[in-house]
């Protein structure tokens, strides 16, 4: 529904500092200044936290076209021409205050889901059951947090019938803003769990702060299980709908029961026995189930048909995958559900990891409930424009309205269906794009990236592109605003991907990028990352790329750093250097009886950029040696203030890595590095437990078999039967890198929820498993090597050695796919 800029002034209190301007109706919410769609026709909130300014990129966005502004502080008019630009108190209440007006002008059914554990998934699987009945929308993907619920409520319009929105807090007082955005005539609440207790002073605190979003319910949907939930609930003195597996309830479960990959659940409802089978057996999805089952039964769904919806539950593909494909191409699969946030979402992520590579969108129907399809597929082709998407594949018959809306310049192939599309596949000739596929579930597009995958050994590196986000963010949370961080990617960014994770972390607008050699570094130029980015180890005969690629090289000997010079001399160029002091670590870097040699020499050669002082600590995690620490940091301060006295300029410091960070924060000065804690590991116990786990290794179950006692298993026969043994053979050996220490039971693989230990011998390309207490593991089942279950940590025990070790030991035949929401 567009707004005049006159409502949302009034609509918000604003003041205007500039305007009012007569431009075209506001219909969009713009927030981040690097994901900017329909900016003609958005209003850009200035956000603000205690990393990040939005004002800071006003001049950016009004560059790329937004001329609606909201800002909470008076910003330079210069170069605004024609722009409305709105003074509010708060930028992030000023856009929650938006979509609460928004959400005022419209009467569906608005259903708020919240809880600790499964809010996602039952939304996600209601959507999947009810979109044939009603036009509904739903939260995109997780957008349940303070500026995910005004965005996933802004898609509300005159043609839907119901909403799914979810709400996550994570302290006191941020619901009752949620609800008064949601406003919610129905509820849902999944379970109390232990996620984000650490914002509430008590499990029952959170409750109470959680069941603040039904203040405006006319009905709550539960389950009566959980005591606590059950009395809080019924305090509220609200119509309820209960479901329960031990008392009286309106969906009283009486019947649960496995049958290989299925579950089937038998529960009374108005005196009548009803049945449903649903395609998973673990206790979570089964809650969630019986959660869609209620609601269902409660949004008067006849019970009769709910069965048949119930057994074609599929799992809910959260996130987008980022793979290798045939023909140096990268294949972004997202085939799993279609609507414009999701698209916009998608078509971002396909702008960050684009770079030297032209870009090409497979894209099926937009199923019914999404708006009218003339408005509906403009808005999509001028967001294909806004990408510079130069190919389109389309499959379906509503899609084709795209051929006559995009211009001549972008490739156009329509298919009636997905089968006819891979009939014609090798006509397609895909060779240097990167793909992104989006489509409805039903249009089953997986299958083009099936095909469009370039690797198909099954054992897979899965790294979570949202994880390491969050561990970044938790590393920002402990340093002062102002300290910059650089961050190592190294050794392929420890096993993970050099050029994927720096994309992302250039994205994150990190400020340095550190590599081992210059041909990691010139890698990630080659890939179009922009961000500075020092070398530890710059060769002689690699000067030359430094200069071709802007490397930043360390300085670490007089005679290295003469060298140097002699080279931009004969080049008549120059680039920032990096002085590395030796306090301790001594591996490289200027030892304390060369610093008066080294000050000297900087004196003879003012001209030299001096951007850093560096160190390295030795033993930053163990408090064993924190005096020795405290020692490195003295002997490091006097090198440095000898050096800042002899070039007139005090450089950037930087002393702690990973460890350093969140053991010696009084010593993050200037800049940090950060290695392997963005990665999820650290020694302070306290922050361990507040990082993610980002990288996931896992393999495949190839063949099962039956040994009988005294039947031996691999090479040496290291391994022997002493009673009935059931084995399964899996794909990953020690060329893939898993240790071949890692064998003969003295580490366990994680199969259907079980460790089974690795028997005998690690062979190159597999490995055996026992799994005589696991009789329902098949051929194809997956197998966790490494990940939250077992932990990295302990395969690193198993095999004597560390990490760091068995990260970048991954193989390069081992497929990397990189996910995020």
């Amino acid at each position: 529904m567009p707004y005049s800029i006159e409502e949302i002034i009034r609509a918000l209190g604003a003041r205007c500092l500039q305007g009012v301007y007569p431009v075209l109706p506001v219909e969009h919410l713009l927030y981040d200044s690097r994901q900017l769609f329909f900016a003609e026709t958005g209003i850009f909130f200035a956000l603000t936290g205690k990393r990040h300014d939005g004002h800071a990129f006003i001049a950016e966005v009004y560059a790329e076209g937004v001329r609606n502004m909201v800002v909470s502080r008076p910003v330079p008019l210069d170069g605004l021409a024609g722009a409305n630009v709105l003074l509010v108190e708060d930028t992030l209440r000023a856009l929650q205050a938006l979509a609460a007006y928004h959400r005022r002008q419209f009467n569906p059914l608005v259903v708020g889901i919240t809880g600790s554990n499964g809010k996602t998934i039952v939304k996600e699987w209601l959507f999947q059951m009810l979109q044939e009945d009603h036009a509904l929308i739903r939260s995109p993907k997780s957008f349940n947090s303070q500026v995910g619920v005004p965005i996933s409520v802004w898609q509300l319009n005159t043609q839907h019938q119901m909403a799914l929105i979810e709400a996550g807090i994570s302290k006191m007082g941020e619901m009752a803003i949620l609800a008064d955005i949601i406003r919610p005539e129905a509820g849902l609440f999944t379970n109390l769990g232990e996620a984000h207790s650490e914002g509430f002073p008590s499990a029952e605190v959170k409750l109470d702060e959680k069941l603040r979003l039904f203040q405006t319910a006319r009905k709550i949907v539960y389950c009566r299980d959980d005591e606590r939930v059950d009395e809080a609930i019924r305090k509220l003195k609200k119509p309820v709908f209960t479901w329960s597996r031990r008392q009286e309830a309106d969906l009283r479960i009486v019947t649960c029961r496995t049958a290989g990959r299925y579950t089937i659940l038998e529960g009374i409802y108005q005196d009548q026995t009803l049945a449903i089978t649903i395609p998973f057996t673990d206790a979570a999805s089964i809650e969630n189930a019986i959660h869609c089952w209620a609601f269902m039964l409660f949004a008067g769904v006849p019970p009769e048909r709910i069965p048949g919806r119930m057994e074609q539950l599929k799992p809910v593909a959260m996130r987008l995958e980022l793979k290798e494909g045939a023909r140096h191409s990268l294949v972004i699969n997202d085939a799993y559900n279609f609507d414009l946030t999701s698209l916009s979402l998608a078509l971002h992520f396909l702008d960050q990891h684009a770079q030297g590579l032209s870009r090409t969108v497979i894209l099926s129907d937009m199923l019914q409930g999404q708006g009218e399809p003339a408005s509906l597929y403009q808005r999509i082709s001028q967001m294909l424009q806004e990408q510079n998407i130069g190919r389109l594949v389309g499959v379906g018959k509503e899609v084709r309205r795209l051929n006559n809306l995009l211009p001549d310049s972008v490739r156009k192939d329509f298919f009636d269906s997905t089968e006819a599309l891979l009939d014609s596949f090798d006509a397609l000739d895909f060779d240097h794009e990167i793909l992104l596929i989006k489509g409805a579930r039903s249009f089953g597009l997986e299958r083009v990236a099936e095909r469009l995958s370039r690797q198909v050994h099954q054992t897979v590196l899965e790294i979570n592109l949202n994880a390491l986000a969050h561990n970044l963010r938790v590393y920002q949370r402990q340093l002062l605003p102002a300290t910059k961080i650089m961050v190592m990617v190294k050794a392929a960014a420890y096993g993970s991907g050099s050029r994927e994770v720096a994309r992302l972390l250039e994205f994150q607008r990190i400020d340095y990028l550190c590599v081992a050699y210059g041909d990691e570094g010139a890698e990630l130029r080659q890939a179009g990352v922009q961000t500075p980015i020092m070398v530890l180890n710059p060769e002689p005969a690699t000067f030359d790329q430094l200069l071709r690629y802007r490397l930043e090289p360390k300085v670490y000997s007089l005679v290295q750093l003469q060298a140097l010079l002699d080279y931009f001399e004969r080049q008549s160029a120059t680039l920032p250097l990096h002085i590395s002091i030796d306090s301790g670590m001594h591996r490289l870097g200027f030892d304390e009886h060369e610093i008066s040699a080294l000050v000297g020499f900087l004196k003879k050669h003012p001209g030299l950029d001096i951007r850093t002082v560096f160190s390295h600590l030795a033993a930053s995690e163990d408090p064993r040696h924190d005096d020795y620490t405290h020692e490195q940091y003295r002997r490091f301060a006097v090198a440095y203030e000898d050096i800042a006295g002899a070039l007139g300029y005090r450089p950037m410091r930087h002393l702690l890595n990973s460890n350093g960070i969140s053991r010696f924060s009084q010593y993050q000065m200037e800049m940090v590095r950060l290695g392997i804690g963005l990665y999820g590991i650290d020694a302070s116990e306290s922050l361990q437990e507040k990082l993610q786990v980002v990288l996931t290794l896992n393999a495949t179950v190839s063949q099962v078999k039956e040994l009988a006692p005294g039947e031996s298993v691999g090479y040496g026969r290291l391994a022997r039967a002493d009673q009935p043994m059931r084995m399964a053979t899996i794909s990953i050996g020690y060329a893939d890198g898993l240790p071949r220490k890692a064998g003969n039971r003295r580490f366990s693989v994680v199969v259907r929820g079980k460790p089974a230990p690795v028997l005998g011998a690690v062979c190159m390309d597999m490995c055996m498993i026992d799994i005589s207490d696991n009789p329902d593991v098949v051929a194809g089942d997956p197998v966790f090597i490494f990940g939250k279950n077992p932990s990295v940590e302990t395969l690193a025990a198993a095999a004597e050695t560390i990490p760091y070790e068995i990260f970048t030991g991954i193989s390069s035949r081992v497929k990397r796919v990189y996910v995020q929401e």
